[in-house]
């Protein structure tokens, strides 16, 4: 469920892509987001070390349960 709604949609699936990649190449793939319409809202946000760190442990964490 959204916390609020977004075009005239109450509900909506979260989803968490982590990569790696040159600053070039993230401008083809927002024009890409924007374009379909599936996508309602997106975020891109390059990590500092602390959240790399954090990433770090949640990907052991869930290989663990796995």
């Amino acid at each position: 469920k959204l916390a609020y709604p977004i075009q005239n949609k109450k509900s909506g699936f979260y989803h968490l892509f982590e990569f790696t990649a040159p600053g070039e190449v993230i401008t083809p793939y927002e024009q890409e987001f924007r374009r379909d319409e599936r996508i309602m809202r997106f975020l891109t946000v390059k990590l500092d070390k602390h959240a790399i760190e954090w990433a770090e442990k949640r990907r052991t964490r869930l290989k663990a349960k796995a």
